[in-house]
Protein backbone atom coordinates (compact mmCIF):
# COMPACT_ATOMS: atom_id res chain seq x y z
CA UNK A 1 0.00 0.00 0.00
CA UNK A 2 1.49 3.11 -0.62
CA UNK A 3 1.76 5.96 1.67
CA UNK A 4 2.06 9.72 1.14
CA UNK A 5 4.39 10.04 4.40
CA UNK A 6 7.05 8.29 2.45
CA UNK A 7 10.08 9.76 2.76
CA UNK A 8 13.84 9.83 1.07
CA UNK A 9 15.15 7.97 4.21
CA UNK A 10 12.69 5.17 3.38
CA UNK A 11 13.64 4.81 -0.06
CA UNK A 12 16.82 5.05 1.15
CA UNK A 13 16.24 2.19 3.34
CA UNK A 14 14.56 -0.07 0.37
CA UNK A 15 17.14 0.40 -1.73
CA UNK A 16 20.15 0.69 0.49
CA UNK A 17 21.55 3.97 -0.77
CA UNK A 18 22.84 6.74 0.34
CA UNK A 19 20.10 9.23 1.45
CA UNK A 20 21.69 12.05 0.35
CA UNK A 21 22.29 10.28 -3.40
CA UNK A 22 18.26 9.60 -3.25
CA UNK A 23 17.92 13.69 -2.45
CA UNK A 24 20.14 14.18 -5.79
CA UNK A 25 18.16 11.93 -7.81
CA UNK A 26 15.33 13.54 -6.78
CA UNK A 27 16.50 16.68 -7.48
CA UNK A 28 17.33 15.96 -11.10
CA UNK A 29 21.43 16.51 -9.85
CA UNK A 30 23.87 15.94 -12.77
CA UNK A 31 25.95 14.05 -10.37
CA UNK A 32 24.22 11.31 -10.44
CA UNK A 33 24.17 8.69 -12.75
CA UNK A 34 20.89 8.46 -15.02
CA UNK A 35 20.37 4.46 -14.35
CA UNK A 36 20.81 4.97 -10.45
CA UNK A 37 18.30 8.11 -10.93
CA UNK A 38 15.60 5.76 -12.75
CA UNK A 39 16.27 3.00 -10.23
CA UNK A 40 15.82 5.86 -7.65
CA UNK A 41 12.59 7.53 -9.38
CA UNK A 42 11.10 3.86 -10.05
CA UNK A 43 11.31 3.03 -6.18
CA UNK A 44 10.02 6.50 -5.40
CA UNK A 45 6.82 6.19 -7.59
CA UNK A 46 6.46 2.48 -5.82
CA UNK A 47 6.46 3.87 -2.25
CA UNK A 48 4.16 6.48 -3.14
CA UNK A 49 6.97 8.91 -2.34
CA UNK A 50 5.26 13.28 -2.49
CA UNK A 51 8.09 15.68 -2.46
CA UNK A 52 7.14 18.41 0.33
CA UNK A 53 7.23 21.37 -1.36
CA UNK A 54 6.75 23.63 1.05
CA UNK A 55 10.10 22.15 2.45
CA UNK A 56 11.82 22.90 -0.31
CA UNK A 57 10.38 26.80 -1.02
CA UNK A 58 11.50 27.21 3.24
CA UNK A 59 14.99 25.96 1.85
CA UNK A 60 15.23 27.84 -0.93
CA UNK A 61 13.16 30.91 -0.05
CA UNK A 62 11.60 30.99 -2.98
CA UNK A 63 7.80 29.75 -3.49
CA UNK A 64 7.62 28.79 -7.08
CA UNK A 65 4.59 30.94 -7.85
CA UNK A 66 3.84 34.07 -9.24
CA UNK A 67 0.65 36.44 -9.24
CA UNK A 68 -1.50 37.71 -11.99
CA UNK A 69 -4.08 40.14 -11.37
CA UNK A 70 -6.20 41.29 -13.94
CA UNK A 71 -9.13 43.47 -13.77
CA UNK A 72 -11.61 40.78 -15.17
CA UNK A 73 -10.72 37.15 -16.24
CA UNK A 74 -14.08 37.03 -17.89
CA UNK A 75 -12.88 39.73 -20.78
CA UNK A 76 -11.68 37.17 -24.17
CA UNK A 77 -8.23 39.43 -24.03
CA UNK A 78 -7.08 38.68 -20.24
CA UNK A 79 -8.02 34.77 -20.46
CA UNK A 80 -5.39 34.59 -23.78
CA UNK A 81 -3.22 36.51 -22.11
CA UNK A 82 -3.60 34.46 -18.89
CA UNK A 83 -3.52 31.19 -21.01
CA UNK A 84 0.20 32.60 -22.21
CA UNK A 85 1.24 33.37 -18.79
CA UNK A 86 -0.03 29.99 -17.41
CA UNK A 87 1.62 27.96 -20.41
CA UNK A 88 5.29 29.91 -19.75
CA UNK A 89 5.08 29.56 -16.29
CA UNK A 90 4.66 25.71 -16.78
CA UNK A 91 7.28 25.14 -18.69
CA UNK A 92 9.31 27.31 -15.92
CA UNK A 93 8.06 24.79 -12.87
CA UNK A 94 6.18 27.93 -11.69
CA UNK A 95 2.50 27.80 -9.99
CA UNK A 96 0.17 30.49 -11.54
CA UNK A 97 -2.32 32.26 -8.64
CA UNK A 98 -4.79 34.29 -10.92
CA UNK A 99 -6.72 36.83 -8.85
CA UNK A 100 -9.15 39.90 -10.51
CA UNK A 101 -9.30 43.52 -9.26
CA UNK A 102 -12.87 43.98 -11.03
CA UNK A 103 -11.23 47.78 -11.92
CA UNK A 104 -11.54 48.65 -8.21
CA UNK A 105 -8.44 50.40 -6.82
CA UNK A 106 -9.03 49.59 -3.03
CA UNK A 107 -9.63 45.41 -4.24
CA UNK A 108 -6.15 46.01 -6.14
CA UNK A 109 -4.26 47.26 -2.81
CA UNK A 110 -5.76 43.87 -0.97
CA UNK A 111 -4.93 41.83 -3.99
CA UNK A 112 -0.79 43.09 -3.55
CA UNK A 113 -1.00 42.86 -0.04
CA UNK A 114 -2.27 38.99 -0.42
CA UNK A 115 0.68 38.47 -3.30
CA UNK A 116 2.73 39.92 -0.27
CA UNK A 117 2.02 38.09 2.14
CA UNK A 118 2.04 34.79 0.42
CA UNK A 119 5.40 35.65 -1.04
CA UNK A 120 4.95 35.12 -4.24
CA UNK A 121 7.97 35.08 -6.55
CA UNK A 122 6.73 37.74 -8.59
CA UNK A 123 3.28 39.80 -9.81
CA UNK A 124 2.22 40.52 -13.44
CA UNK A 125 -0.48 43.10 -13.51
CA UNK A 126 -3.18 44.96 -15.61
CA UNK A 127 -3.79 48.25 -13.60
CA UNK A 128 -7.11 48.97 -12.52
CA UNK A 129 -8.67 51.80 -14.14
CA UNK A 130 -9.12 53.53 -11.02
CA UNK A 131 -5.48 53.50 -10.19
CA UNK A 132 -3.48 56.61 -9.79
CA UNK A 133 -1.31 56.07 -6.93
CA UNK A 134 1.38 53.36 -6.71
CA UNK A 135 2.54 52.96 -2.91
CA UNK A 136 0.89 49.56 -2.85
CA UNK A 137 3.54 48.59 -5.83
CA UNK A 138 6.42 50.09 -4.70
CA UNK A 139 5.80 48.22 -1.27
CA UNK A 140 5.78 44.74 -3.13
CA UNK A 141 9.18 45.95 -4.77
CA UNK A 142 10.82 46.91 -1.87
CA UNK A 143 10.84 43.72 -0.27
CA UNK A 144 13.02 42.57 -3.18
CA UNK A 145 10.13 40.99 -5.41
CA UNK A 146 9.89 41.98 -9.02
CA UNK A 147 6.71 43.74 -10.62
CA UNK A 148 5.85 43.85 -14.26
CA UNK A 149 2.65 45.60 -16.12
CA UNK A 150 1.45 44.55 -18.82
CA UNK A 151 -1.41 46.09 -20.89
CA UNK A 152 -2.22 49.29 -19.00
CA UNK A 153 1.09 50.92 -18.45
CA UNK A 154 2.39 52.13 -15.78
CA UNK A 155 5.51 54.90 -15.15
CA UNK A 156 6.61 53.45 -11.83
CA UNK A 157 10.15 53.56 -11.14
CA UNK A 158 12.28 50.55 -12.17
CA UNK A 159 9.31 48.67 -13.79
CA UNK A 160 8.89 46.51 -16.63
CA UNK A 161 5.98 47.74 -18.80
CA UNK A 162 4.86 45.06 -22.21
CA UNK A 163 2.12 47.20 -24.30
CA UNK A 164 0.86 47.53 -27.81
CA UNK A 165 1.28 50.57 -29.30
CA UNK A 166 -2.45 52.10 -28.45
CA UNK A 167 -1.70 55.45 -30.29
CA UNK A 168 -0.43 53.95 -33.70
CA UNK A 169 -3.69 51.43 -33.68
CA UNK A 170 -6.15 54.18 -32.44
CA UNK A 171 -4.45 56.68 -35.12
CA UNK A 172 -5.33 53.87 -38.25
CA UNK A 173 -8.50 52.89 -36.57
CA UNK A 174 -9.85 56.35 -36.50
CA UNK A 175 -8.22 56.91 -39.70
CA UNK A 176 -10.03 53.49 -41.55
CA UNK A 177 -13.24 55.64 -40.51
CA UNK A 178 -12.27 58.55 -42.36
CA UNK A 179 -11.44 56.63 -45.65
CA UNK A 180 -14.80 55.05 -44.96
CA UNK A 181 -16.55 59.05 -45.60
CA UNK A 182 -16.64 59.89 -42.12
CA UNK A 183 -16.25 63.17 -40.58
CA UNK A 184 -18.18 63.95 -37.64
CA UNK A 185 -16.70 60.87 -35.51
CA UNK A 186 -17.31 60.31 -32.02
CA UNK A 187 -14.74 58.41 -29.27
CA UNK A 188 -16.02 56.20 -26.71
CA UNK A 189 -12.97 57.01 -24.21
CA UNK A 190 -11.68 54.93 -20.96
CA UNK A 191 -10.52 57.25 -17.99
CA UNK A 192 -8.20 59.82 -18.98
CA UNK A 193 -5.82 58.99 -15.88
CA UNK A 194 -5.21 55.56 -17.55
CA UNK A 195 -2.44 56.27 -19.91
CA UNK A 196 -3.26 53.28 -21.93
CA UNK A 197 -6.52 55.05 -22.77
CA UNK A 198 -5.37 58.66 -22.73
CA UNK A 199 -2.73 56.86 -25.80
CA UNK A 200 -6.43 55.64 -27.62
CA UNK A 201 -7.82 59.38 -27.38
CA UNK A 202 -4.43 60.86 -28.47
CA UNK A 203 -4.36 58.40 -31.71
CA UNK A 204 -7.90 59.70 -32.13
CA UNK A 205 -7.33 63.00 -32.10
CA UNK A 206 -4.10 63.20 -34.30
CA UNK A 207 -6.27 61.37 -37.29
CA UNK A 208 -8.71 63.92 -37.08
CA UNK A 209 -5.53 66.65 -37.37
CA UNK A 210 -3.92 64.86 -40.55
CA UNK A 211 -7.71 65.31 -42.03
CA UNK A 212 -8.26 68.79 -41.01
CA UNK A 213 -10.80 67.17 -38.94
CA UNK A 214 -11.90 69.87 -36.41
CA UNK A 215 -11.24 67.84 -32.30
CA UNK A 216 -14.41 68.60 -30.77
CA UNK A 217 -14.44 67.88 -27.11
CA UNK A 218 -17.81 67.30 -27.01
CA UNK A 219 -17.15 64.18 -29.33
CA UNK A 220 -15.43 62.54 -26.99
CA UNK A 221 -17.08 60.56 -24.35
CA UNK A 222 -15.11 59.21 -20.89
CA UNK A 223 -16.57 56.06 -19.05
CA UNK A 224 -15.80 52.80 -17.64
CA UNK A 225 -16.59 51.17 -20.91
CA UNK A 226 -19.18 48.92 -19.42
CA UNK A 227 -22.42 47.74 -21.53
CA UNK A 228 -24.64 49.99 -19.52
CA UNK A 229 -22.18 52.96 -20.47
CA UNK A 230 -22.36 52.10 -24.27
CA UNK A 231 -25.77 52.36 -24.06
CA UNK A 232 -25.68 55.60 -22.46
CA UNK A 233 -23.20 56.96 -24.91
CA UNK A 234 -25.78 55.86 -27.40
CA UNK A 235 -28.21 58.06 -25.89
CA UNK A 236 -25.92 61.05 -25.65
CA UNK A 237 -24.63 60.48 -29.19
CA UNK A 238 -28.18 60.94 -30.82
CA UNK A 239 -28.12 64.44 -28.74
CA UNK A 240 -25.01 65.65 -31.22
CA UNK A 241 -25.95 67.53 -34.37
CA UNK A 242 -24.39 65.07 -36.84
CA UNK A 243 -22.73 62.06 -36.18
CA UNK A 244 -21.62 59.29 -39.07
CA UNK A 245 -18.64 57.50 -37.32
CA UNK A 246 -17.33 56.12 -33.87
CA UNK A 247 -14.42 54.59 -32.20
CA UNK A 248 -14.81 52.77 -29.18
CA UNK A 249 -11.90 52.02 -26.73
CA UNK A 250 -13.30 49.06 -26.67
CA UNK A 251 -16.29 46.11 -27.43
CA UNK A 252 -18.41 45.80 -24.94
CA UNK A 253 -19.34 49.26 -25.14
CA UNK A 254 -19.51 49.71 -28.48
CA UNK A 255 -21.77 46.38 -28.81
CA UNK A 256 -24.30 47.64 -26.52
CA UNK A 257 -24.12 51.08 -27.95
CA UNK A 258 -24.97 49.65 -31.93
CA UNK A 259 -27.85 47.14 -30.27
CA UNK A 260 -29.08 50.21 -28.76
CA UNK A 261 -29.08 52.40 -32.01
CA UNK A 262 -30.18 49.45 -34.33
CA UNK A 263 -33.52 49.57 -32.41
CA UNK A 264 -33.39 53.19 -32.64
CA UNK A 265 -33.86 52.62 -36.69
CA UNK A 266 -30.11 53.98 -37.01
CA UNK A 267 -28.41 51.75 -40.11
CA UNK A 268 -25.24 50.33 -39.18
CA UNK A 269 -22.04 51.15 -41.00
CA UNK A 270 -24.73 53.31 -43.42
CA UNK A 271 -25.43 56.12 -41.04
CA UNK A 272 -23.23 55.40 -38.43
CA UNK A 273 -19.76 52.99 -38.90
CA UNK A 274 -18.30 51.87 -35.85
CA UNK A 275 -14.85 50.55 -34.82
CA UNK A 276 -14.38 48.41 -31.72
CA UNK A 277 -11.09 47.43 -29.63
CA UNK A 278 -9.79 44.27 -28.45
CA UNK A 279 -11.51 41.43 -30.63
CA UNK A 280 -14.16 40.04 -28.19
CA UNK A 281 -15.28 37.16 -29.31
CA UNK A 282 -18.63 38.33 -30.22
CA UNK A 283 -17.80 40.96 -31.96
CA UNK A 284 -17.19 38.36 -35.45
CA UNK A 285 -20.63 37.12 -34.94
CA UNK A 286 -23.13 40.02 -34.07
CA UNK A 287 -25.02 41.69 -37.15
CA UNK A 288 -23.04 43.67 -38.37
CA UNK A 289 -19.77 42.62 -37.50
CA UNK A 290 -17.78 44.75 -35.62
CA UNK A 291 -14.46 46.24 -36.74
CA UNK A 292 -12.14 46.04 -34.03
CA UNK A 293 -8.84 46.29 -33.12
CA UNK A 294 -6.76 42.03 -32.79
CA UNK A 295 -4.18 42.53 -30.10
CA UNK A 296 -1.68 40.06 -29.48
CA UNK A 297 -3.17 38.61 -26.18
CA UNK A 298 -1.55 35.12 -26.35
CA UNK A 299 1.85 36.21 -27.41
CA UNK A 300 1.60 39.36 -24.62
CA UNK A 301 1.32 36.76 -21.68
CA UNK A 302 4.27 34.56 -22.64
CA UNK A 303 6.44 37.75 -23.49
CA UNK A 304 4.90 39.14 -19.78
CA UNK A 305 5.95 35.43 -18.01
CA UNK A 306 9.38 35.29 -19.67
CA UNK A 307 10.56 38.97 -18.54
CA UNK A 308 9.26 38.44 -15.03
CA UNK A 309 10.93 34.95 -15.03
CA UNK A 310 14.08 37.07 -16.01
CA UNK A 311 13.66 39.20 -13.20
CA UNK A 312 13.38 36.90 -10.53
CA UNK A 313 16.21 35.19 -11.55
CA UNK A 314 18.54 37.81 -12.04
CA UNK A 315 16.77 40.65 -9.93
CA UNK A 316 17.31 43.16 -13.32
CA UNK A 317 14.04 44.59 -12.15
CA UNK A 318 16.35 46.72 -9.50
CA UNK A 319 17.94 48.57 -12.00
CA UNK A 320 16.31 48.17 -15.19
CA UNK A 321 13.49 50.49 -16.86
CA UNK A 322 11.98 48.96 -20.06
CA UNK A 323 8.94 48.76 -22.31
CA UNK A 324 8.11 46.17 -24.87
CA UNK A 325 5.65 47.08 -27.33
CA UNK A 326 3.98 44.58 -29.68
CA UNK A 327 2.53 44.75 -32.50
CA UNK A 328 -1.56 45.02 -32.97
CA UNK A 329 -3.75 44.35 -35.96
CA UNK A 330 -6.97 47.05 -37.77
CA UNK A 331 -9.45 43.86 -38.26
CA UNK A 332 -12.62 45.59 -40.77
CA UNK A 333 -15.61 43.79 -40.92
CA UNK A 334 -19.07 45.14 -41.96
CA UNK A 335 -19.43 47.62 -39.31
CA UNK A 336 -16.91 50.08 -40.75
CA UNK A 337 -17.32 48.79 -44.53
CA UNK A 338 -18.94 51.65 -46.39
CA UNK A 339 -16.97 52.08 -49.55
CA UNK A 340 -16.15 48.70 -51.40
Amino acid sequence: MKNNNVTIHDISKALEIDSSTVSRALNDSPRVSQKTKDKILSKAAELGYQRNSLASKLRTNKTHSIGVIVPRIARQFFSSVIAGVEETAFNAGYDVIICQSMDDYEREKKLMNTMLSNRVDGVLISVSMKTTHYDHFKEYQKQGFPILFFDRPCDLENSTNVIIDDFKISFEATEHLIEQGCKNIVHFAGPQNSELYKRRTNGYKAALTKHHIPIREDYIFESTLMKEDGIQMAQQLLELPIVDGVFSSNDISAISAMQYLKEKGIKIPQDIAFVGFSNEAVSAVIEPSLSTIKQPDFEMGKVAASLLFEQINTKANLRINQTMILEPELIVRDSSRRKK
